[in-house]
Formats: structure tokens, sequence, C-alpha cells
């Protein structure tokens, strides 16, 4: 069994433990990373930094060889910065990311992943401009790397292409907060051939640089490649398959970067400790 990759999985984030709960059921998996949200996703309610048993978390982590930058946070979905339409949600999603980001420090991670946004009925060239223009905007620890998630092209989501996202990279004040998280699963629905990883590796790094690669989640497709759905299904049970997964989790431009996997649970159970084994031994197991 191989312990050196770095594997992990979303977990949640509840009463009364909050992140300690968080850090617990990451070990409870035999993982060495994990993602979590500091609140629900769908909205902006949010508990006191105080209630959050941080310092626990922490020392929970050291306990067990799990250094901080092992911990993912992911900023909510309702956060879209890319609508140019409504004044008003662009606010709302500036204020918002700035109180995430201070979480993320205040919980000792380094990287918060972010959807880049959706431009609804206005162009994509607009949708670009006003992410720019609203991360312009915001302050955020200098600690903190926003990653932006390459996205699967559904409706009007921005970052279906690596050109976008590198857009965006390349015209914010502060670049060195930046970075991008790569989906398996998104790429491919996205219409990238991620059976020939390689090639989609020097893409990237042609386009964006992979010295800003930060953070890959690794799902399967339940799509053909270029489907723009972005539906996931669990290692080795989609599309992409366990072959192709597992060498990208192990390829070796990507061992010093933290995998996780949001696949869904099966009858109502979380995979994600039979799947983080299967991917340590390298061999496929259908989780019944």
């Amino acid at each position: 069994m191989d312990n050196s990759l770095l594997i992990g999985s979303h977990v949640s984030m509840s009463s009364p433990n909050y992140v300690l709960g968080s850090v617990e059921e990451a070990l409870s998996y035999e993982a060495n990373a994990l993602m979590l949200y500091t609140g629900a996703p769908q909205n902006t309610k949010r508990i006191s930094l105080e209630k959050m048993k941080i310092d626990e978390a922490q020392a929970l982590l050291k306990e067990n060889g799990i250094p901080f930058e092992n911990v993912i946070v992911h900023a909510p979905y309702i956060i879209n910065l890319a609508n140019s339409i409504k004044p008003e949600v662009s606010e709302i999603a500036r204020e918002f990311l700035e109180i995430e980001a201070h979480r993320t420090k205040a919980i000792g991670a380094t990287y918060l992943v972010l959807h880049p946004g959706s431009y609804t009925t206005a162009t994509l060239e607009e949708g670009l401009n006003q992410i720019i223009s609203n991360l312009n905007q915001i302050q955020i620890p200098k600690e903190v790397c926003i990653c932006l998630e390459t996205m699967a092209g559904k409706g009007s989501e921005i970052g279906r292409t690596f050109e976008e996202i590198a857009y965006i990279l390349e015209h914010v004040k502060h670049p060195d907060n930046y970075g991008v998280c790569l989906d398996t699963c998104h790429i491919h629905d996205a219409g990238y051939d991620v059976f020939h990883f390689d090639e989609v590796l020097e893409m990237f790094d042609h386009v964006i640089g992979l010295e800003k690669l930060h953070v890959v989640h690794l799902n399967d497709s339940k799509n053909e490649k270029g489907s723009n759905k972005d539906r996931h299904a669990n290692v080795g049970e989609g599309i992409i398959g366990f072959e192709t997964l597992c060498s990208i989790a192990y390829h070796p431009k990507l061992t010093h970067i933290v995998k996780i996997l949001e696949t869904p649970y099966i009858n109502g159970k979380s995979p994600y400790k039979e799947e983080i084994q299967m991917l340590r031994k390298k061999k496929y197991k259908k989780i019944i």
C-alpha cells in the first residue's frame, strides 16, 4: 500500500465539534488531507470562529502528522463574482468571499477553492471582466490563496477552458494570492482528453503554468467527454475509470498536490474510506 499519496475527501462540518469533527471524519477514512466548507454552502449563515474547535482540530492534525496545507476550504456555491447584471449580487459575493478568506486563515488552511461564477444573461467577456473587477476590490489575507476551479461548462459557467482561467489570473492585482483547482470530472465534461493526461498537463502548463496548480479534485464522471453536464461518479464507476484516475493521482508532476474526492454516497453511506484504500493499493474494488 502506498501511503505517500496526498489524498482526502470532502468532509462535513457540523455541531458540536465543527472543524475538530471534520478532522476526525477524515482520519476515519485513513486520509491525510480533507476539504470542508466553513458553513452551509447554500447560505451565508456562519457560526463564530470561537465555537469551531479550531485549536483542537489543529492539535489533532499535528498529532497525526498532517500539515495544515492539506486542509482545503471550499467557498460556498452562492458566491457568483461573474454576475454583472445585478450589482447587489456582486456586493454580496465580494463581502462573503472576504469573510470566507479570513475564516480560511483562522482555520490554518492556505487554499480556498472558488467556482469562478456564471455570467447569466450577460456575455462571457463581461462575466470574465466582472470577476476580475470583483477580485480586485476585495482584501484577502496574504497567507490565503484563492484557487479558481476548472468547471464543466454547464450553462454560462466560467472556467470551462484553461484560457478563461488564465485570463482572470493575468488581470488580478495580487496574482500571488490566486491559483487553480483542477477537477478531473469537470475538465473531462468540458472536453479535455483526460485519457492523455500528459498532454492535458502540458496544455495547462503552457496556458496557465503548473506552478499555479495547488489542488486536484479527483472525481469520475457519469458523462461522455465534452458533455458539459458536471455529474460526478464514484472512482472506477464512470467514464474516466479507475486506471486513468489512479494514474492521475500518482502523476509525478502532481505528487506534492493534495487530491480531494467529491464522489457520491453509495446507499446513503460515505465511499471515501474504500476509495482512498483503492487508490493507495492501486487496485479497484467495487463498493457494495
